[in-house]
């Protein structure tokens, strides 16, 4: 990834995670998954309370983030309050303590995500807490100041992986004789003569400090609130198209902004996992000076397209800006000038550039300039197409994007990810049961991967279907070996590493499942529901039950409403519950499960897994037989 396109930001982050978490495990499985899940409700209610987010929460750990340092340590100190409250309730033996850690710094933000030295630093500071009490960095002491009614002991400077400079660490003490105290603090004085050095260096750093904010921080326009929007913004990318400016000077030339415009609001409503606001809707914008948070609460999105053309003779210069309207900040900006020789394809290049370019920024990040491998923006719209429809997997779908490939394919017989994606819509049939002839259906698939292959052999898109149709013929060996390929060839790519873990998962590699899962919803944030099935039945298997109790949550909440198959997140939640002996809660699951899918059955399950070792499909079936599935 360019450096222009990582997303940085300062912030508080809070870690927090079990003290002794593998022994309560060992003694009472349940009963500790029970008290966790407790104490981490209470968490995320007064992280909330604080103006904090929950960022992530797997296994024992838990990590937020604050915009204000003080507001963390607050949290913080009230997390421990109620959390000590609570576990007085508990046999001493079964309380839980939780060490958490707090530290202000640079962070990576990937959408929901946050990543990089501000966490490892935040993680390190967490681990050299006691159960039950707080430390904080130095640069988080720095801010906090005399703010808080709180003591302070300092514990020395402490090594952090990957950090070049030790680290400050502080303890905080809640304690009233405490209050206003710094205890074992021994910062080295300033000699006289270093004053003036000190004072020099003061001004360059607040002058520093003031040019990071204005090209880094401050709001470029007045930022708009999601509370005043016309409609709820959607629960995915939402962007809206504005009318291109006629620079010209000539009202005759209208035509080709007006051209422009729509030819990428149409071409953007192909963008899978994109809310698109139709184009006339923002049509009255034309030619008036709008402000931009003005039109995103009118039109209910976050995102705003913006841009103007100006013909010049046999030239024209096209400039596009997408900005984030929540944030109040330009996103990116580009300008296109070409010859006017052929209008409609000149149209057609830059829409497919813009096109490219919104979807590396707000979808699926830069992998996407590798998927269509096309100039032609009609196969790219079928294929873009294709996709949206492909992954909301249903017999009606499969055969709707079958049809798209195979019509790109038409028009560019060379084009790898169409016959790629054709590939898959032969080779997951036997997945859901919808071919009649499985083994005819999966020498389609084999056949057209190795066509793909022949145009590109080391496309790793190719190699991740081969993967994935071995496994269903469980050649499991045959099938690690296109996986090792497809990560070999894209290994920042996130299609390839979810589909490899699918066949670690099936090779009864769990751990490794898991960690190639991992990275796959890393690499892609806004990743499809299937992504987190997959993560979460590694989880699930692995035997850590409330990580892949929260993935199939997640799974529920993003297919209530959609095409996505309800039943496929409750299934794997009544075979998660099961598995821990909550047959109440699993009940109520299957139940839900059977309601959207009557056939699911013992039998369908038999049918749609590819254990190499038979005995791992039994833990599954067995589950669903004690949860009343026949």
């Amino acid at each position: 990834m360019a450096t222009g396109d990582v997303k940085r930001k300062l912030t508080a982050i809070f870690s927090a995670d079990v003290e002794g978490y593998s022994r309560l495990m060992e003694e009472d499985e349940l009963a500790t998954v029970e008290t966790l899940t407790s104490h981490k409700g209470i968490m995320g209610k007064l992280i909330k309370q604080y103006r904090g987010r929950v960022v992530d929460s797997t296994g024992d750990n838990l990590l937020a983030e604050f915009a204000s340092v003080v507001d963390a340590v607050q949290c913080a100190v009230e997390v421990q309050q109620v959390l000590n409250s609570k576990n007085e309730a508990l046999p001493e033996n079964r309380r839980m303590h939780f060490r958490i850690g707090i530290n202000s710094g640079d962070v990576i933000e990937e959408g929901e995500l946050i990543y990089g030295d501000g966490v490892n630093v935040a993680a390190r500071v967490e681990s050299l807490a006691e159960g039950g009490g707080i430390s904080i960095s130095g640069t988080a002491f720095d801010q906090l100041g005399k703010k808080l009614p709180l003591g302070y002991e300092y514990v020395g400077e402490q090594s952090v992986k990957n950090i070049r400079k030790p680290v400050r660490v502080y303890r905080v003490l809640t304690e009233a004789e405490a209050v206003g105290k710094v205890i074992g603090d021994e910062k080295p004085m300033l000699s006289p003569w270093s004053w003036p050095v000190a004072a020099i260096a003061i001004v360059i750093l607040a002058v520093a400090a003031l040019a990071i904010w204005n090209f880094y921080f401050r709001p470029a326009f007045e930022p708009a609130s999601a509370e005043k929007m016309a409609f709820p913004l959607p629960d995915k990318q939402s962007i809206a198209v504005l009318p291109l400016l006629n620079m010209s000077g000539n009202p005759d030339q209208d035509y080709i902004a007006d051209g422009i415009t729509e030819n990428i609001t149409a071409a953007l409503s192909n963008i899978p996992g994109m809310f698109v606001s139709a184009y006339n809707r923002s049509s009255p914008y034309k030619g008036k000076d709008v402000k931009l948070q003005e039109v995103a609460h009118d039109l209910g999105v976050r995102y705003l397209l913006k841009g103007s053309m100006q013909k010049s003779g046999d030239k024209i210069r096209v400039t596009a800006q997408l900005v984030d309207a929540l944030a109040g900040r330009q996103l990116w900006s580009e300008k296109y000038d070409r010859e006017m020789k052929d209008f409609f394809q000149i149209m057609d290049e830059i829409t497919l550039k813009i096109m490219l370019e919104l979807q590396v920024k707000l979808t699926h990040g830069e992998q996407v300039r590798k998927w269509y491998g096309t100039t032609n923006l009609e196969v790219w719209g079928y294929v873009a197409e294709g996709l949206g429809i492909f992954v909301n997997y249903s017999m009606a779908n499969n055969e709707k994007a079958r049809e798209l490939f195979t019509k790109a394919l038409e028009i560019e017989p060379e084009n790898v990810r169409a016959w790629v994606m054709l590939a898959n819509t032969y080779g997951i049939e036997p997945r859901f049961g919808w071919s009649k002839n499985p083994a005819e259906s999966l020498k389609t698939a084999i056949q057209m991967n190795q066509k793909a292959l022949s145009i590109d052999d080391k496309n790793s898109e190719a190699h991740s279907s081969l993967s994935f149709i071995y496994m269903i013929m469980r050649q499991h060996e045959k099938a690690i070996e296109h996986g090792q390929k497809a990560i070999e060839f894209a290994p920042n790519g996130a299609e390839s590493h979810i589909l490899f873990s699918q066949t670690m998962y099936y090779a009864g590699n769990f751990d490794d499942s898991i960690a190639l899962g991992e990275q796959a919803v890393r690499l892609s944030p806004n990743c499809a529901a299937w992504y987190k099935i997959i993560l979460g039945r590694a989880y699930m298997l692995a035997g850590r039950y409330q990580d892949a109790l929260v993935i199939f949550e997640k799974v529920v909440e993003q297919a209530e409403g959609r095409e996505y198959d309800l039943w496929r997140g409750n299934c794997y939640l009544a075979i998660t519950y099961s598995m821990m002996g909550e047959t109440e809660k699993a009940q109520i699951h299957l139940a839900e499960t059977k309601k959207v899918n009557p056939k699911y059955s013992l039998a369908l399950v038999r049918r749609i897994n590819w254990f190499k070792d038979p005995n791992h499909l039994e833990l599954i079936l067995d589950a669903l037989r004690k949860a009343g599935l026949k």
